[in-house]
This record gives structure tokens, C-alpha cells and sequence, in this order.
């Protein structure tokens, strides 16, 4: 729907400069502020819970930390769900929470490609469609090209490209695969032709000028990203479903992200965690 509007006189889609980093860089001197800490490489184990409520988290490695008000989680909801003691979320509302439908996942691909030559009008963004089917595997193609009109996003004379198949990808390809076999490595080769082929609908010679090339695949998503399943979010239809917002039935214990508002990735995070914000005090100690 972006893109159909994209496609109109006189609209336009604007995009950062320096790229989708400098939003998650503003939100970091938003959240120091206000006296936030931001702590990287902290995986949390479990939501400490204590007198009925959340009381904070426990970190992988052991430490603790305290909550003052409240515990939110921008995990989704089938990872939050892991995340809390099974006996301090009632049953109905862990049954309901677990059976939210999830969409599939990404395949990836990243490049740094040599861009002498090419029309200095590229332009950013693109998307390929070749089936009316949008939803099936292996159809629909994104394509984001930063660089086009930011060049500080890549050296003097290369373009930075971001390729992926949204929301199709089956997580049942790859799942129990080792990442570090022969045959993962294969399979990531043949999934992510669909997006060469996509991408020479633009740039024709994208093989030969690819410099780097990084392919991302549902179990990245599950590494790096602790999303269940590697998914791309929930599939809640409009009309149908609605989200759940931030509220939970364990005391202190607030949620934010994409499994509680419409939206994927930053913007979902941004804006759901300034409706957690909004929550009375008040109501904490008694959701």
C-alpha cells in the first residue's frame, strides 16, 4: 500500500539521514534524558516476579535488576510468554497470548555493490511483485537502496543495498538446521535467488558489480533477534482481531512492540512504548 502511493504525483517517502541508525541513535539520547541506561549484550533470562508482581528481570549471566514501577517487554508475545513464570500469568491468558497467529519470516539479502556508471537517479526504494498472490512464498520483493540519496551510507562510489522477502518466508525450511553446515549454507544461496532476480529488474549487472554480500534467514532473525520462530510479527487482521495493547494481567508487567500495536520493526517500538508510557501509575498495582 506504501509503495501504491508512492507511485502518485506529488507524494513523497522520506527516509533519515544516516539511515535507520540515526532513529535508534535519537531514541537513545531520549532514553539517557530522561535517566535511562542503556545496556547491550544483556540478555534477559526471566522476569523476576515478587508479591504478585513483576519486581524486574534476570539477566543471563546472573544479575539482577530491580524494577521501581514497572517491567516492559518489547519481546513479542510468544517471547515474553517465556520470559515470565508460567504460574504468574492465569491459563486463559496465557492460552489466548500463545495462539496469536504469527506470520513467516525474512530471507535477507545485504550488499555493497561498486555503483560507477549507474543513473545518478536510482532512487531508494523499490518493490517487486511476480505473482498477484502477495502473500505467497517467494513473491513479493523490497528493496532499499539508502545510499541513493544518502551517500554518506556507503564509500565514494558503491551503493549499500537491503533486499528481503517480507513476512513469506516458511520458517519450516529451515527449521533444526546448523547454521554452520554445508547444507544451510546452500539453501541460503538458492532462497535468496529470488532477490537477485528481483534486484536486476533494477540494476541489471548486480552480480558481477556485488562487492560484499551478507544473506540473512528466518534462524538470523532467531539469533540475533530473539523473535520466535524468526517472525516477522503477529498476523492480526484488521477487522477481525484486535491488539491487545500494553496492558498484561501481572502487576508491573507492561508490554510495547509490534505484538501489541499495529506496525514492524522501530516505529512499532517508538510508538507502543509511549502508550506503555501513558499507563497511570496507579493502574500498575492493580491491572
Amino acid at each position: 500500500m506504501v509503495f501504491m502511493f508512492h507511485e502518485r504525483q506529488r507524494t513523497r517517502l522520506e527516509y533519515p539521514l544516516g539511515g535507520g541508525q540515526a532513529i535508534v541513535a535519537a531514541l537513545i539520547r531520549g532514553l539517557e534524558k530522561c535517566g535511562g541506561e542503556l545496556r547491550l549484550r544483556s540478555r534477559v533470562e526471566s522476569v523476576l516476579v515478587a508479591g504478585g508482581r513483576a519486581a524486574g528481570v534476570r539477566l543471563a549471566r546472573g544479575d539482577q535488576i530491580r524494577a521501581r514501577v514497572a517491567v516492559v517487554s518489547n519481546a513479542s508475545v510468544w517471547d515474553t510468554l517465556q520470559l515470565v513464570p508460567e504460574a504468574s500469568l492465569p491459563v486463559a491468558y496465557r492460552s489466548s497470548a500463545a495462539a496469536t497467529p504469527p506470520c513467516e519470516s525474512f530471507v535477507h539479502l545485504h550488499l555493497g555493490i561498486d555503483a560507477r556508471g549507474l543513473d545518478a537517479d536510482l532512487g531508494i526504494h523499490h518493490s517487486v511483485l511476480f505473482d498477484w498472490d502477495v502473500t505467497a512464498p517467494q513473491n513479493l520483493c523490497a528493496i532499499s537502496i539508502p545510499s541513493a540519496i544518502d551517500p554518506a551510507l556507503a564509500p565514494a562510489g558503491r551503493h549499500a543495498i537491503h533486499a528481503y522477502t517480507a513476512g513469506n518466508e516458511p520458517y519450516a525450511l529451515w527449521e533444526g538446521m546448523d547454521r554452520r553446515s554445508v547444507e544451510y549454507g546452500q539453501r541460503k544461496g538458492e532462497r535468496s535467488q529470488v532477490l537477485w532476480r528481483a534486484l536486476e529488474r533494477i540494476i541489471p549487472d548486480v552480480r558481477e558489480r556485488a562487492e560484499i554480500v551478507l544473506i540473512g534467514t528466518p534462524l538470523t532473525h532467531e539469533r540475533f533477534l530473539r523473535r520466535h520462530r524468526g517472525t516477522y510479527g503477529p498476523a492480526i487482521r484488521a477487522g477481525r482481531q484486535r491488539f491487545p495493547g500494553p496492558k498484561t494481567p501481572l502487576r508491573g508487567l507492561l508490554r510495547c512492540g509490534d505484538s501489541t500495536a499495529p506496525g514492524i520493526g522501530v516505529p512499532a517500538a517508538a510508538a507502543s512504548s509511549r502508550t506503555a508510557s501513558a499507563v497511570p501509575s496507579g493502574e500498575l498495582s492493580s491491572m
